[in-house]
């Protein structure tokens, strides 16, 4: 219910500034008399399409914590929290980033790695993984988030949104427009502003567009997963910790993690079709590690 109520929350948030900024700065009146202004419809597409991918990455630390509980490390109250942040330093140092704080989770196996810079990022682990794994294993699916930051995962994928959102915004008003002046081309009104055709198509081609748009976002998260796989495995020397470990998280019921992380973990919770899966298969994943092919 929390992880709802934020998600609507921050979507909100967002359309309502970025409503007003954009109507301070004129750049939403693509739709004219004499047609519709191209060069004012991408400007709008692409503040529109960048915005809430961008502010969902700024954020994405706080929304972490937030939305599964995960508690950050100050000081270790324990051994196996001091293993955890030693072991947390020294895959960091390896990989030439700054320390990531730490966080454990209650919940069922899995991780996960977030962040806007790779030197200020977060590393969380659910109580369930600690459990149900042993210390190699542990070290190797904190080896895969450390490889997600440090080859800028989040940065990536945030721009990758970006690019399909803007697309998808583009797209949509443009075919709502060439609709609406279809519907109405015996009309001789003037308008500054689409009609009910125009309005009505957007929503249908959006709803449409952005399907397809992640498809694309998920075929780039499926493709960073056989990397941070493979980096793990150059981090710790050895790539049978990591294929040890996809094999036991194989046989358990991941977390669900929020949608804006889903990527990142270190496994999916499934999805009724692959193409719109973040995560590539456990047994694709052993596979390219064994054969040594990320791709």
């Amino acid at each position: 219910m929390k992880r709802t109520f934020l998600f609507i929350l921050t979507n909100i948030a967002v359309i309502a500034v970025m409503s007003i900024t954009l109507s301070l700065l004129g750049v939403n009146r693509y739709l004219t008399a004499r047609g519709i202004d191209f060069h004012a419809l991408l400007i709008f597409s692409l503040v529109l399409g960048f915005t809430g991918s961008i502010i969902s990455l700024l954020m994405s630390k706080k929304m972490a914590k937030w939305s599964t509980g995960a508690v950050v490390i100050e000081q270790p109250r324990n051994h196996a929290e001091r293993w955890l942040l030693d072991t947390v330093a020294r895959l960091s140092k390896a990989a030439g980033i700054k320390m990531p704080e730490v966080a454990v989770y209650d919940g069922e196996p899995n991780a996960f790695a977030t962040g806007a810079f790779k030197d200020s990022a977060l590393v969380a682990v659910s109580t369930g993984l600690l459990q149900n794994m042993n210390h190699e294993e542990v070290e190797a699916v904190l080896g895969h988030e450390i490889s997600h930051v440090a080859n800028g995962d989040m940065v990536t994928l945030t721009l990758i949104q970006g690019v399909v959102n803007t697309f998808v915004i583009f797209l949509a008003r443009v075919v709502g427009f060439f609709v609406d002046s279809f519907l109405s081309r015996n009309s001789n009104e003037n308008r500054n502003v689409g009609g009910i055709g125009y309005f009505f198509t957007v929503m249908a081609c959006e709803i449409l567009f952005g399907f397809v748009a992640n498809i694309i976002v998920a075929w780039f998260s499926r493709r960073r997963e056989f990397y941070a796989d493979a980096g793990s495995a150059t981090l710790m020397g050895d790539g049978r910790p990591m294929e040890h470990a996809l094999y036991r998280l194989g046989q358990m019921q991941p977390s669900a993690l929020p949608k804006n992380m889903a990527a990142f973990g270190i496994n999916g919770a499934g999805a009724l079709l692959s193409l719109f899966s973040t995560h590539p298969p456990i047994e694709k994943r052993i596979e390219a590690l064994r054969n040594r092919t990320y791709m």
